[in-house]
């Protein structure tokens, strides 16, 4: 009994050791020298998410082999056909800066297993198509051309590796264990999570300076789910940071409770109810959203978002001090559908008179408090405070709490000024009088911009 008590606390202290030695490894920096690193992302505040695939063809979501449980053979007939023969990053990455992006991630491999990008270690890969061309490096010299951050998206799931262990997530699911083992028979993951490191090997590679990489993603608990251990987490992170050292890499790992883990967490389809908390700490989040129901290009969904929904989207991220990455599914010839371009348009002409109120701006101080019916955000360097309108007001707008902080205001869309008023008297009302408070006059007419912003300059 004591030699076998023994054994096990040499056992737990060598997995102990081993663990933490693991972790430390991985690299290291101060809180100050990460948030110089996120520089760039956290003022750029707006990014474009592209999910392109051969799911574009079936065009009905990107999950669409899992959802009809399709298998490889009934899948192959899309990699026959996939030639996006319209296909030009330039105009993209043109869409993407005139609506006011300012970084952009592409798909360089979806759950599908397809690559985008011209990788030795398979042959599902476009290059290998009609298309017959590295997609993702035209994409990459497009998108830097026009002046913006890259990155790439790589899928830790594969529907079609032949390695890839079946689990719940997988187009073959089964319906019991005894079913899951005889599907597994003959698959090997340690082949597998070499084939995710050197496909990873090669996006940092092959394409020169790459700025984020989101690896997506775990499911731990439960049968039949993928966690750290399944992907050897930590040793991809440490690769990815040894190659890359200043990339910015998402939370999906499943590394949260790992120093160094992750940089930024990724509330998807989700509206944060405030500023997201680790440990008591605000952390670096983005919000991934799409136009409509879909990641992929999908023909007949119609539950599009408008214009103002998608402003208020991004404001209302920067307001809770976040970031917003707007999704687009090209279709199968190369094309933005002619909704993403509509609303990319309309978001680019109020990013053209409103960025500033956007780009490197944040949450506002506790000190003010939001008025009804607006979002608040702040510039900390320029000391300047943006309240968006999102319920255009009658003339009068008392901004309560605001008094003895605010030495000028206008219209930011402008520059016109905005006249400070005082308490209104007359035979029946009266107001009070309030330092506390101050009360702009704005015309009766609503600007002519989606969304109004006043700008504040502060004392």
């Amino acid at each position: 009994m004591k030699s076998s008590l023994t054994i096990k606390i040499v056992i737990f202290s060598l997995l102990a050791m081993f663990s933490t030695n693991a972790f430390a490894q991985l690299p290291q920096e101060t809180p100050q020298q990460k948030a110089q690193r996120m520089k760039w992302w956290t003022d750029a505040r707006f990014g474009m998410f592209i999910h392109w695939g051969l799911y574009a063809l079936p065009a009905r979501h990107e999950w669409v082999k899992k959802n009809e449980r399709l298998t490889n053979e009934e899948y192959q007939k899309y990699f026959e056909m996939f030639n996006p023969d319209l296909f030009n990053p330039r105009q993209w990455a043109k869409m993407a800066k005139e609506a006011g992006m300012r970084y952009a991630v592409i798909t360089s491999k979806h759950h599908e297993g397809f690559c985008l990008f011209d990788s030795k270690y398979t042959d599902y890969k476009a290059p290998n198509t009609p298309c017959g061309k590295d997609l993702i490096k035209e994409w990459v010299e497009a998108f830097r051309a026009e002046g913006l951050k890259v990155g790439f998206y790589y899928s830790l799931l594969d529907w079609h590796h032949p390695d890839y262990t079946i689990d719940r997530n997988h187009p073959r699911s089964a319906s019991s264990d005894e079913e899951y083992a005889r599907l597994n028979k003959g698959r090997d993951m340690n082949k597998y999570r070499k084939y995710i490191k050197n496909q990873v090997r090669e996006l940092l590679t092959n394409y020169g300076k790459i700025d984020i990489i989101w690896l997506d993603y775990s499911f731990p608990g439960g049968k039949h789910g993928k966690s750290r251990k399944d992907w050897d987490s930590i040793n991809l992170l440490k690769m990815v940071r040894k190659l890359q050292p200043q990339i910015i890499v998402n939370d999906r790992l499943d590394l949260l409770d790992v120093p160094g883990g992750w940089d930024f967490t990724t509330p998807e389809q989700y509206k944060v109810s405030k500023w997201p908390e680790r440990n008591g700490k605000r952390i670096p989040w983005e919000t991934c959203q799409t136009f409509s129901g879909s990641w992929g290009y999908y023909r007949d969904e119609t539950t599009w978002k408008d214009t103002k929904q998608l402003l208020v989207l991004l404001i209302e991220s920067v307001s809770k001090g976040g970031n917003l990455l707007l999704n687009v599914g090209p279709t199968a010839r190369g094309t933005f559908d002619y909704r993403a371009k509509d609303r990319l348009h309309a978001m680019g002409e109020w990013m053209k008179v409103n960025s500033r109120s956007v780009y490197g701006c944040t949450q506002a101080p506790d000190q003010f408090p939001r008025p009804d019916n607006c979002l608040l955000t702040y510039n900390p360097k320029t000391n300047r405070l943006y309240v968006h309108l999102l319920d255009y007001p009658i003339k009068r707008f008392t901004l309560k709490g605001f008094g003895g902080k605010v030495k000028y205001a206008q219209f930011l869309h402008d520059a016109s000024e905005l006249k400070f008023g005082k308490p209104r008297y007359n035979v029946t009302y009266q107001e009070k009088k309030s330092p506390k408070d101050v009360i702009l006059i704005l015309p009766v007419v609503k600007p002519p911009v989606e969304i109004p912003v006043i700008e504040l300059f502060l004392k």
